[in-house]
C-alpha cells in the first residue's frame, strides 16, 4: 500500500495552497487593511474565519465523504444535488472564475508594461490559456507541475512582498472607515466572502484526491487523511499571506489614498517600495496565482462533467478552456455584471451545505435537514442575487428588514431557526416513539 512521505505531503499542501491563491486572495486583504485602519486586528480575525476557516471546513467535509461534491450533496437527492453541483461548477469555472483569472492577471500584471487594448488582452489571454491547457491536460502530473515547480516561485515572491510589508511599511496605520468602526469583525467576516474560496473548495476536493491517487495511494482512509493535511497546510499559508497583506493595506494610506481596489493598493506599494522592479514582482505573483487557480478549476470541472455527460475528460476540458478564453475577452466589467449575482446567490448554499454535512452526527434525518435548510437558503440566495443585479424592488420588504440582510446575510437567522425547529421536532418525535415502544 503506497503512502506519501513528508516531502510529498508538503508538496501536496503547497499545491493546495496554490490552487486557492487566486488574484482575489491577494487583492481583497489589502483593501480590508486600508479600510480597517487601526481596527485591522479584529477585521483580520473576521476575514480569516471566512477566507480561511470556511474553505478548510469544506476540504474536511469533502475528504470525509470521499472527495467529491456528488457524495456531499447525496442526502438532498440526486436531481437536486446534481443541479447544485452544476451551478457551482459552472459559476466558478468557465462562466466566471476561470475567465476572471485571465483578465485580472492581465490588468494587474501586464497593463503596467503594455496597454489596455482589446488586442493586448486577446494576445495575452491566448498565451495564458495555452499554458493552462498544458497543465489541465496532464491532471495526474499536477502535483509535480504545481506543487513542486510553480508554487515555490509563487511562495518566494509572496515572502518578499510579505516581508517588505512588515519590515518596510509605507506609512502609519490610521483610523478606520465607518463600516469598520461599527463592527470590524462582522465587516471582515463579510469581506472574506469575496475570496470565493468556499465555492472553490467544493471543486478542489476532486483535484486534491486525484493528485493523491496519482502517487499510487489507493486506501480511501489515507486519501482522506492526506486531503485534510493538505488543507491545513494551505490554511496556514493563506493565513500568513492574508495577515501580511492586511497590514500592507493598513499602512498604505499615504501612498494609496485614491485607490478603488486592492490591486491599486498593491501596485502603489510595490512602486513605492521597490520601484519598477516592484511592478515585475507583482506581475509574477498575480500571474502565477491566477494560473494555478485556473488550472485547478478547469481540472475539477473537466473531471465532473466528464463523469456527468460521458464525454472524455480531454474533450470537456478543451471545450471549457475555449469557452473561458472567449468569456475572458469580453472584459472584467461584463464578467462582473453577469456573474456576480449568481455567485452571491450560491455562496450561502455552499456554507449551509458544508456545515450541515460536518454536523450530521447530531440528527437522524440528514436528508430532511439538508433539503429543508438548503431550500430556505436558496430563496434568500435568489433574493440577494436580485439585489446585486439591481432588481431589489422584486424582493419582499420583510426579507430586507431581517438582521444582516443589507450585507447579504439575511438568510442566517431564518435558517438557524428552521434547523432548530427541525432538530427539536425530530428529538421529540423520537422520544414519543421510544415511549410508545416501552
Amino acid at each position: 500500500m503506497s503512502r506519501l512521505n513528508k516531502g510529498e505531503l508538503l508538496a501536496l499542501g503547497f499545491m493546495t495552497f496554490a490552487l486557492f491563491l487566486g488574484a482575489g486572495n491577494i487583492i481583497v486583504p489589502a483593501a480590508v487593511g486600508i479600510n480597517a485602519g487601526d481596527q485591522l486586528g479584529l477585521a483580520a480575525l473576521g476575514f480569516l474565519l471566512t477566507g480561511v476557516g470556511l474553505p478548510l471546513l469544506t476540504v474536511v467535509a469533502l475528504a470525509r465523504v470521499g472527495g467529491g461534491m456528488a457524495q456531499l450533496t447525496s442526502p438532498m437527492g440526486k436531481v437536486a444535488g446534481t443541479l447544485l453541483a452544476i451551478a457551482v461548477y459552472l459559476s466558478i469555472g468557465p462562466l466566471f472564475a476561470t475567465p476572471r483569472t485571465a483578465v485580472v492577471s492581465f490588468e494587474i500584471g501586464v497593463v503596467p508594461f503594455s496597454d489596455d487594448s482589446a488586442w493586448a488582452l486577446l494576445i495575452y489571454s491566448t498565451l495564458y490559456f495555452a499554458l493552462v491547457t498544458y497543465l489541465v491536460l496532464t491532471p495526474g502530473q499536477v502535483l509535480d507541475q504545481v506543487g513542486k515547480i510553480i508554487t515555490p516561485i509563487l511562495l518566494l515572491a509572496l515572502v518578499v512582498l510579505g516581508a517588505a510589508a512588515i519590515f518596510a511599511p509605507a506609512g502609519q496605520v490610521l483610523a478606520p472607515e465607518t463600516a469598520y468602526q461599527a463592527n470590524p469583525i462582522v465587516k471582515g467576516f463579510l469581506e472574506g466572502y469575496l475570496t470565493m474560496d468556499a465555492l472553490g473548495a467544493l471543486v478542489f476536493g476532486v483535484v486534491i484526491a486525484t493528485a493523491i491517487r496519482s502517487q499510487g495511494v489507493t486506501d480511501q482512509r489515507l486519501v482522506t487523511r492526506y486531503s485534510i493535511i493538505a488543507g491545513i497546510i494551505a490554511a496556514l499559508g493563506l493565513s500568513l499571506v492574508y495577515l501580511a497583506l492586511i497590514y500592507l493595506g493598513a499602512t498604505s494610506h499615504t501612498i494609496a489614498q485614491v485607490s478603488d481596489n486592492g490591486g491599486q493598493i498593491l501596485a502603489a506599494y510595490v512602486q513605492h517600495t521597490f520601484g519598477p522592479i516592484g511592478n515585475l514582482l507583482l506581475a509574477i505573483v498575480i500571474t502565477l496565482a491566477c494560473l494555478t487557480t485556473a488550472t485547478g478549476l478547469l481540472i475539477a470541472c473537466g473531471e465532473y462533467f466528464s463523469r456527468l455527460t460521458g464525454f472524455s475528460y480531454k474533450t470537456v476540458a478543451l471545450v471549457f478552456i475555449v469557452f473561458s478564453w472567449g468569456v475572458a475577452n469580453q472584459g472584467l466589467s461584463q464578467l462582473l455584471k453577469f456573474s456576480e449575482p449568481a455567485l452571491v446567490g450560491l455562496y450561502p448554499l455552499a456554507i449551509v451545505l458544508v456545515l450541515i454535512s460536518l454536523a450530521n452526527r447530531y440528527w437522524r434525518s440528514e436528508s430532511l435537514i439538508m433539503s429543508s435548510c438548503l431550500g430556505l437558503t436558496l430563496v434568500f440566495g435568489i433574493c440577494d442575487g436580485l439585489k446585486v443585479a439591481g432588481l431589489g424592488q422584486w424582493v419582499p420588504e420583510v426579507m430586507q428588514q431581517l438582521p444582516f440582510a443589507a450585507q447579504g446575510m439575511g438568510w442566517v437567522l431564518p435558517v438557524v431557526i428552521l434547523l432548530f425547529v427541525l432538530v427539536a421536532s425530530e428529538r421529540l418525535l423520537g422520544s414519543h416513539k421510544s415511549g410508545a415502544a416501552l
